[in-house]
């Protein structure tokens, strides 16, 4: 597996630029976009929070287990949200994608299927990677049917996982997708894509807000 590195990942009018901090004022407008950080289930920051937010994730980036993206919308040009892979285990070839959430104007768009199309496809054709994780709150049901909608496969549920920022402690529904599956799953995802059109912001299953899966969750 090769080790990841900053890259602009582009397709269907939506571009994953290396998070920093330019995106600060960008991303809180974005979450301001339904309050987003309301959502007991989810990390995302709070207006106040989200320069320590990008901190944390360049800090994971320098460490090696992360490597965040800011998504922007190419035709509004403005960014819409934040996604990454996280838990890079580069000895067994595995990355995990999550810390993923959209403006609520954007959410159930073609935004999260071309998203999910875009690292995917740069793990397994790029990067090398045998497989792709992902996880979710096990109230967060609308991420699990969304995940389940790109193809992934139910590995099981981790009980008392990782702490919420409320306190509470959570489940952590796991879920993956095997480098031998890719190629079903991007065919999968393109069709997605020619038939729902990828112009504008159609209503598309595969959306929504999926939680972080850090313990601040």
């Amino acid at each position: 597996m090769n080790k990841p590195h900053r890259v602009t990942l582009e397709a269907h009018g939506i571009r994953l630029e290396p998070l920093d901090y330019q995106h600060h004022d960008e991303l809180l407008a974005a979450a301001a976009d339904g309050k987003l950080w309301e959502l007991w289930f989810t990390v995302v920051p709070e207006p106040s929070q989200t320069s320590d937010y990008i901190t944390t994730a360049l800090a994971g980036q320098e460490a090696g287990h992360m490597l965040p993206w800011a998504v922007r919308e190419l035709d509004e040009g403005k960014i819409i949200g934040s996604t990454r892979y996280h838990d890079i285990v580069t000895p067994v070839e595995r990355v995990e994608i999550g810390y993923t959430w959209y403006a609520k104007s954007w959410q159930r768009s073609h935004v999260n299927t071309t998203c999910k199309l875009l690292l995917l496809g740069h793990a397994f054709d790029a990067l090398g990677c045998q497989v792709v994780g992902l996880r979710t709150d096990n109230f967060n049901f609308a991420s699990q049917r969304a995940i389940e909608g790109l193809g992934a496969k139910k590995d099981g549920v981790i009980r008392h996982h990782q702490a919420r920022r409320d306190g509470t402690v959570r489940d952590s529904v796991m879920y993956s997708i095997l480098a031998s599956e890719w190629r079903d799953v991007k065919r999968h995802l393109e069709l997605r894509l020619a038939r729902h059109g990828t112009a504008a912001p159609e209503r598309d299953p595969a959306g929504g807000v999926e939680p972080s899966p850090t313990s601040d969750a």
